[in-house]
């Protein structure tokens, strides 16, 4: 099942953003030669009437993309001008480039909404709630619905972001200084130090501290879910790099495939709703960092997009092509790197 999820998350996540790319070139009238489910060998394609495109399924369910016009310097010169890419005006090249991005927000929000559906709109305000007797923070003066509202200094206003930062010290054992306001309104602030324990061979820290899961159901509170919880891990997301670059966040927390499908794996035991809600979040990933400013993904294209709109003259094709093909083969090695960090982390 761990197989099957992997391969069908991958798919839909990879498909729905390329069919984000297909679908607003050919409603801009680009010269589209093939859209495909799937990589490496192709099984069979087939061709609508009066449609220059192939669409095509291909051997390993892992993906899929589209070709268009344009996008390399060695495009057949068959193809009339007005149907090539580099020769639409400058707001269809951002349509197309940034649908893919577009389409993976929008498949993380509804697939928010259907866990919002189903599950409710829980509480956002991080709200101390089934703290044990014995445990570290009831011993430290923490109560049940205590509201934190500071980790280490810095202002708490969600559950996700308590989560991040609770997680940032947690993988590295660390005390955490926090600052609750309780029942009275008075604020009051302690200091847990982790209980170190080990499960499955693995080490970790527990700070004896758990939240409120109240929540509301209803299609309104269901939306409100959807946008709510895509915010808040969009802005998780930007947080994440920043703590990558400042070293507050190790390498080691970055997961490639490999960690993917080991999610997945654990995510999947945890019942068929936490697998849609990982899909949800891998497509908002996948969204963001195509978003961001690197060579060969969609953000990178987008910069060269604003770079040519502030020249006011479009960059030589060939230049373009060499620098996508850099940070593509750059984007693979930091993959294969990741991967066989994930692969030691297995074992």
């Amino acid at each position: 099942m761990t197989i099957i999820y992997f391969i069908l998350i991958l798919s839909v996540v990879i498909s729905i953003h390329e069919f984000g790319h297909f679908l607003f070139a050919k409603k801009n009238g680009v010269y589209v030669y093939e859209f495909s489910i799937g990589m490496g060998p192709r099984l069979f394609k087939f061709n609508r009437k009066n449609d220059e495109t192939d669409y095509s399924i291909r051997l390993l369910p892992i993906g899929g993309y589209v070709q268009m016009a344009g996008e390399s310097p060695d495009d057949d010169k068959k193809i009339p001008k007005e149907k090539n890419m580099t020769n639409k005006k400058w707001h269809q090249k951002v349509l197309i480039v940034i649908a893919g991005i577009l389409f993976n927000f929008l498949l993380a929000i509804v697939l928010l909404f259907i866990i919002g559906l189903v599950n409710g709109n829980p509480t956002y305000k991080p709200i101390l709630d089934d703290l044990k007797e014995d445990g570290i923070a009831y011993q430290e003066g923490l109560r049940n619905n205590d509201l934190i509202i500071k980790v280490d200094g810095i202002e708490i206003s969600s559950k996700d972001r308590f989560i991040l930062e609770y997680s940032v010290l947690a993988s590295k054992g660390k005390e955490m200084s926090l600052v609750v306001l309780d029942e009275n309104n008075k604020e009051k602030s302690v200091v847990i130090k982790p209980k170190e324990i080990e499960q499955d061979g693995k080490k970790s820290y527990d700070y004896g501290i758990d939240l409120k899961a109240e929540s509301k159901n209803g299609i309104l509170e269901a939306i409100k879910y959807a946008f709510t919880k895509f915010v808040s891990i969009f802005w998780q997301l930007i947080l994440t790099i920043w703590y990558l670059i400042i070293g507050k966040i190790d390498f080691s927390s970055v997961s490639g495939p490999v960690g993917i499908f080991s999610i997945v794996g654990e995510v999947s035991k945890q019942g068929f709703l936490n697998v849609v809600y990982l899909t949800a979040y891998l497509s908002l990933n996948l969204g963001f960092m195509n978003f961001l400013p690197i060579p060969a993904l969609d953000g990178g294209r987008l910069f060269l997009l604003i770079i040519e709109k502030i020249i006011r003259r479009p960059i030589n094709p060939k230049v373009e092509n060499i620098i996508n093909t850099v940070g593509f083969i750059l984007l693979m090695g930091l993959i294969v790197l990741i991967s066989f960090k994930d692969i030691l982390n297995l074992f």
